[in-house]
């Protein structure tokens, strides 16, 4: 860890690290965040502050999935720079106490930083017979998280199992797994869902919490809106594919080898919110739809159970025209018929419905002639 009163100046140049490169970091958590332009001076002198809030990262239900994501965020180098200033004091995986020492420093931050510090929850909590499932020194994970979450100035619970107990909780969830806000009601909390959460969403929260004072503004699910205010059907780069009537419909074929939609391969893109298609992953190269998978909604409520099977399609969205955007399919899905949906839609837009290709001619008109 870096010393707790070097300043960003201190610690890049400690790193090796350039002016530039920090602007850069900062600019890209202004983008993700955004936020107007104008921030970009605020951001880099709230993380250029010599004094920050400690940082405690628990485990506890979970594959580890989510710190590995953290450790290998796409701008590792300036990330870990910006973390370590945070005073990041305690993180099982990566911390060098272990045992007593490791105890003791947790039990350093609550006491001696109670109402300051910021914690990252990683994993689900279980509640089945007082939560013995998952014990940590003797401690079980509600108790730990019950004591630190409560005492910390927020909480930022990170990947689908701590959001809402993820795959841990999937039928028949035999350990009583939850998320933190269940387990630990009524505290200060931001859930950074996704099956595992993306780190430029994590350092963004935490860039913001340094800049303004506070988390970001949330959905009803207390996702931040700026990572998942947007379906990703409407972000989607094979979005064009869809409302033209080009589907994948078996691995391998000519659609699939051209980037055709994947909807009818299972993709829950059109119900599904992230910002997946603009954040991207491994150093902002690709994401799922692009390599060729199409979206499982990993950061959509219960989605082990609610998504699944995973490459089975969504029910009836036949071929929508430009004019209709996919939140209004995912509100169809999820309440309202698809009709009306598409009724409102075009009223919306001023136009007269009109009788619109059932599924199965759309599926029946033959393939596009290839394009020269």
């Amino acid at each position: 860890m870096l010393p707790s009163q070097m300043d960003l100046t201190g610690a890049l140049q400690e790193s090796g690290i350039s002016r530039r490169k920090i602007l850069k970091f900062c600019s890209a958590m202004v983008a993700t965040l955004a936020l107007p332009d104008r921030y970009l001076a605020q951001v880099t002198a709230a993380v250029s502050k010599p004094k920050k809030p400690t940082l405690v990262w628990l485990q506890f239900q979970d594959c580890t999935g989510c710190s590995e994501s953290m450790l290998r965020s796409s701008s590792p180098d300036v990330a870990d720079v910006v973390l370590d200033i945070l005073s990041w004091e305690y993180h099982e995986v990566v911390m060098a106490a272990s045992g007593k020492q490791a105890d003791a420093a947790l039990e350093r931050v609550v006491k001696e930083e109670k109402g300051k510090y910021l914690v990252i929850v990683e994993g689900s909590i279980p509640t089945a017979e007082g939560g013995i499932y998952c014990t940590i020194g003797g401690r079980t994970a509600l108790d730990i998280a019950t004591e630190v979450c409560k005492n910390a100035a927020a909480t930022i619970a990170v990947g689908a199992c701590a959001w809402d107990g993820g795959l841990v909780r999937s039928t028949p969830n035999p350990t009583g797994a939850v998320g933190v806000g269940e387990a630990v009601p009524g505290i200060k909390l931001i859930n950074m869902p996704g099956c595992p959460h993306n780190p430029v969403n994590t350092a963004a929260v935490l860039v913001h919490y340094l800049t303004f004072g506070d988390l970001p503004a949330v959905d009803q699910y207390n996702r931040p809106l700026f990572a998942y205010g947007r379906v990703i059907h409407d972000q989607c780069e094979r979005r064009a594919h869809f409302d033209a009537g080009r589907f994948v419909t078996e691995w391998g074929d000519d659609g699939h080898r051209k980037g055709w939609c994947l909807y009818k391969m299972g993709c829950k893109g059109p119900q599904a919110t992230f910002n997946c298609p603009t954040a991207m992953w491994n150093d902002h190269t690709s994401w799922p739809i692009r390599a060729g998978h199409g979206c499982i909604a990993c950061a959509s409520p219960r989605f082990w159970d609610t998504k699944s099977p995973f490459y089975d399609r969504l029910p009836s969205v036949p071929g929508f025209g430009v004019e209709v955007t996919a939140g209004q399919i995912g509100l169809g899905l999820v309440g309202a018929t698809i009709a009306g949906v598409t009724a409102h839609g075009l009223i919306n837009i001023g136009l007269r419905p009109r009788t619109r290709p059932s599924e199965e001619a759309v599926e029946a008109k033959p393939a596009p002639k290839k394009e020269n």
